[in-house]
């Protein structure tokens, strides 16, 4: 198994359902914030079940969804379906895009899943779907430097706050014979020194610089929000 059948399969990663709509709300609120204009076209890439997009596409004029999964895009399609303001794209319909017609593209929480050479995909991707005012944010990094016991602290901090603590504590016990940590322990996640990250932005054409924040609630993760040159 690999990332993409993984995420494509059926899987648990909350603890609870609590955990869930909290995640999914912090998400949505933080990609919300970064909507310039009410009249901006957005894509979220890689937006996974996004349960919470509709407090995004209030923000703006058209949401873009898209998830490689071909499960997700399907259960994204019922979930919204009826939303004038959303759009949810297969990999063809994503290709076939008109360049240059988006103000913003997120992708949050993704480029862990992917090699270097898939994320320098996505970033030629963006750069021709962008317009030249557009942005580029890129969410969710892990650092090299990053831990385990980062996520945990990130994650049991999180759960004080919402209000789900025990249950955070059986999941993380639980979480050790998942196949989310066995695939993390096979596989890994793809990881960036700040400098490295921001070389590669350079090289296919942005001027990148590292946010104060994160979007969601793991703080010791990096965001970058890039701007073609």
């Amino acid at each position: 198994m690999n990332w993409r059948e993984f995420w494509n399969g059926t899987h648990s990663i909350y603890v609870n359902e609590r955990h869930r709509a909290l995640h999914y709300d912090r998400i949505a609120k933080d990609i919300a914030a970064l909507v310039p204009t009410p009249d901006a076209c957005v894509l979220d890439y890689g937006c996974g079940e996004a349960e919470t997009a509709e407090l995004v596409a209030r923000r703006c004029a058209m949401l873009y969804l898209y998830d490689a999964a071909p499960n997700v895009q399907a259960r994204l399609r019922v979930r919204f379906g009826r939303n004038e303001r959303i759009v949810v794209l297969s990999t063809e319909a994503l290709d076939a895009m008109t360049d240059h017609s988006l103000d913003v593209i997120v992708a949050n929480s993704v480029i862990q899943y992917l090699t270097h050479q898939e994320f320098e995909a996505l970033l030629d991707l963006s750069r021709r779907k962008l317009k030249p005012t557009g942005m580029l944010v890129v969410a969710d990094v892990i650092p090299e430097s990053a831990t385990f016991v980062d996520d945990t602290r990130a994650l049991l901090t999180f759960a004080s706050q919402g209000g789900f603590l025990l249950p955070a504590l059986t999941g993380l016990a639980a979480t050790a014979f998942s196949e989310y940590r066995k695939l993390r322990q096979e596989i890994g996640l793809t990881r960036y020194a700040e400098e490295d990250i921001e070389t590669l932005f350079s090289a296919h054409g942005y001027r990148a610089e590292r946010s104060a924040t994160n979007i969601g609630h793991n703080q010791s993760r990096m965001m970058f929000v890039a701007r073609p040159l």
